[in-house]
């Protein structure tokens, strides 16, 4: 194979290696977060930003892949 079939195919698997991670901490946090609310109505806005927060940085981790993934199209 030549370089940039390999470069395309190591783009793919990092952006699908580099999404799974994300996906599931981002369930898991909305799940839980959902949970605490129903538990404590009252605390919903505290719960929710500190959610958003987490989620922000969850979702760092596959924008980081993302970058990987244009670097190895477009300079390899």
């Amino acid at each position: 194979m030549d370089p940039k079939t390999m470069a395309m195919l190591a783009a793919g698997l990092c952006m699908g290696i580099g999404s799974i991670g994300p996906g599931i901490a981002i369930g898991n946090l909305v799940g839980k977060a959902l949970e605490g609310i129903a538990r404590q109505p009252e605390a919903a806005g505290k719960i929710q930003t500190a959610m958003f927060i987490g989620i922000a940085f969850a979702e760092a981790i596959s924008l980081y892949a993302l970058v990987v993934a244009f670097l190895l199209i477009f300079v390899a």
